[in-house]
């Protein structure tokens, strides 16, 4: 049965394991549940190989590969077939979901084994698999909004997973929220894709617009238009300026759901809607523009959040934040390609930072402040060697997976055919910082004096079923990055050749007939010489600023640890204030929140419900009530009574009748 013709199950898998662990988990042992969770998303990943096996034996003519299963809508001219696809993009992120997922789930059998509701946890990372797996294989909009609203509903459900904590609650509530406000935006988008294409297909809609004339910078259509209300849905989905707000709050929920929702899969929903109306944005100058302002202000602006964060899994939350921000650069600037290798790497070494987090929240009993933690390396030298390595890769150093795809994304921001400088640099200095806290991270957490009571903290390494998902992350988070490494001496960047096939099928035509630069595959730019590119790669500006930072780092928290709060002291307004995040959330709090929390209370509350719709209402139930007891006294139970108004209706009854007659004569 070749998968391609049955690309449904790969969504079927994990949706029945979310099924049957929902329905029937709450009874059964825990290893019933996790064979059944786990079960179901390593078949997922089984799927998607044999699916790329056959992907690969395709002639370039058969791709991507459509198949439409059902007539889903139908309203006039609007239809929606229930339709999957597979392409080079899909490949690459069907890839990364189940692989990193499936790691996670089995992660997770250690990290929750103690706690209450673990049949529903495993049922909620089922359902969210199965929504991520939808966007990503839709071949239409409206299957990859449905996939796109999934993944929201199950990032809520586990955010406030434990649901008697009142921080939870709000923690998932506010990520609700916030991320429909970005939705609101997506939604009309969607709508005016299909009033401007007739069409909601993807293959329809990039076909109609490659024979469209491109809008400028001087002017804007409704190509723009669109662009910017689809990148506003990915500003919620993915954390960015403004809407970032939500992701640092949702690490109220298990350290797991940081790793695959929060770090791995859903919020790069965003960047992988945006790569994929590659098409649309890349006609779109403005709305390119604004998605590189927003991804490079973000990166830098969240960088210098995470510096003062004292909380181990709120650094990482801003560090996430901040590296989506390189992606959104990355696609801005017309390198798709190595925004998309970005998002792989990141997934890889930011699953595994969230996930030796977890590991060290495990081993101290719950601790998350890195001021109470210090001198682990020895205690759990297992996560300690494998978080040392996603920090490294996350630092962009040689080498390792994080080197190879932030290098691209600057290098394309740097000299690309969208270079923009001031853009190139703020992601330069975010690079700085981005070393800078995350061994500020290392340092704290796993050297320098133990800042814990030993007879209080029972340290220990993680049971295996958390430590082998580590290594095989530490794994990729080294080699994950190796398909660009030919293109440092001059070879081929195989990544982005391989993706070269989706990002060229519709570019933007220049004067000349030919292809954009940016199309072109790495490979097919020429080298001076490989010897002098590879010493330009690893002597470059993000190698350089990462290094000053990691040295910087260690200056700060293992050669002079006083430094810090002396620093802290002399600068104190501005340590205050981004220890503080700049007050954004108060600030929203006061100019959005409390006025619409008033508008409710007085306005839609006590005047429209309570006054208006209520007092209607309970007005007429007490007009009848009043009108009749009038009525009943009337009933009084006297026969004199109902004599003397039996001879009352007879006089009006005669007098009636006369008036009639003497009417009619």
């Amino acid at each position: 049965m070749p998968m391609l013709d049955h690309l449904w199950i790969i969504l079927a898998l994990p949706l029945a394991g979310a099924a049957i662990n929902g329905l029937l988990g709450k009874n059964w042992p825990k290893a019933a549940v996790n064979s059944v969770a786990i079960g179901s998303v390593s078949l997922a990943f089984f799927a998607v190989v044999e699916t790329v096996r056959e992907f690969l034996q395709l002639r370039a003519d058969q791709i991507p590969v459509v198949k439409s299963y059902f007539t889903w809508m139908t309203a006039g001219a609007f239809k929606v077939n229930f339709g999957l696809q597979v392409d080079q993009l899909t490949i690459v992120m069907l890839l990364t979901v189940t692989f990193v997922g499936t790691l996670i789930h089995i992660y997770s059998t250690g990290y929750m084994a103690h706690e209450e509701g673990y049949y529903r946890f495993f049922s909620y990372l089922n359902l969210f698999m199965f929504f991520m797996l939808t966007l990503v294989l839709a071949a239409n909009i409206v299957v990859m909004f449905v996939g796109w609203e999934g993944v929201g509903l199950c990032s809520y459900l586990l955010i406030g997973f434990w649901f008697l904590k009142q921080s939870a609650i709000s923690a998932g509530k506010k990520a609700f929220i916030t991320t429909r406000i970005g939705d609101f935006g997506f939604t009309i988008g969607i709508l005016l894709l299909f009033w401007t294409f007739r069409s909601v297909d993807f293959g329809t809609i990039f076909l109609k617009v490659s024979g469209m004339p491109s809008d400028t910078m001087t002017q804007a259509g409704v190509l723009t238009t669109i662009c910017i209300l689809l990148f506003t849905g990915a500003v919620g989905k993915s954390a960015q300026l403004p809407l970032y707000v939500w992701l640092p709050d949702a690490m109220e929920g298990p350290t797991p759901v940081s790793a695959l929702i929060h770090a791995a899969t859903m919020v790069t929903a965003g960047v992988y809607m945006v790569a994929r109306m590659h098409p649309l944005f890349s006609r779109a100058p403005i709305a390119m523009l604004i998605v590189a302002i927003v991804g490079a202000a973000t990166a830098f602006y969240s960088a210098t959040i995470g510096l003062v964060q004292t909380d181990i899994k709120k650094v990482l939350a801003y560090s996430t934040v901040s590296q989506l921000g390189y992606m959104f650069l990355a696609c801005g600037v017309g390198a798709y390609a190595a925004g998309i290798f970005h998002l792989m790497t990141h997934a890889f070494f930011k699953g595994l930072l969230f996930l030796c987090a977890g590991s060290v929240i495990h081993a101290m009993g719950g601790e998350q402040d890195m001021r109470k933690m210090g001198g682990l390396r020895k205690a759990i030298p297992i996560t300690f060697w494998t978080m040392f390595i996603a920090t490294f890769a996350i630092s962009g150093v040689p080498g390792f997976a994080g080197f190879f795809s932030k290098d691209e994304i600057l290098e394309a921001a740097q000299s690309g055919p969208h270079a923009n400088l001031p853009l190139w640099l703020l992601g330069l200095v975010a690079a700085g910082l981005t070393s800078f806290y995350m061994f500020r991270l290392v340092f704290l957490t796993f050297f320098g004096e133990q800042r814990f009571d030993e007879h209080r903290v029972h340290v220990h390494e993680s049971p295996k079923n958390m430590t082998v998902p580590l290594m095989v992350l530490a794994f990729f988070a080294i080699f994950g990055g190796w398909f660009a490494a030919p293109h440092l001496v001059g070879g081929t960047n195989y990544f982005d050749k391989f993706l070269h096939p989706v990002f060229a099928s519709y570019q933007v035509q220049t004067t000349a007939g030919q292809e954009e630069a940016s199309a072109r595959p790495a490979s097919e730019e020429g080298t001076a010489s490989p010897a002098i590119d590879l010493v330009h790669a690893l002597t470059g500006p993000p190698v350089i600023v990462g290094l000053i930072g990691i040295l910087l780092a260690w200056w700060f928290y293992i050669r002079n640890p006083e430094l810090p709060k002396k620093l802290a002291s002399s600068m104190y307004a501005l340590y205050s204030l981004v220890l503080h995040k700049y007050y954004v959330d108060e600030i929203y709090a006061a100019i959005i929140v409390q006025p619409l929390l008033w508008i409710s209370t007085n306005v839609l509350w006590h005047t429209v419900d309570e006054g208006l719709i209520d007092g209607t209402v309970n007005g007429s139930a007490r007009l009848a009530r009043e009108a009749g007891g009038q009525l009943r006294e009337l009933q009084s139970g006297n026969a004199r009574s109902y004599a003397s108004w039996v001879v009352v209706g007879a006089v009006g009854v005669t007098a009636l009748l006369l008036g009639i007659w003497m009417k009619v004569h």
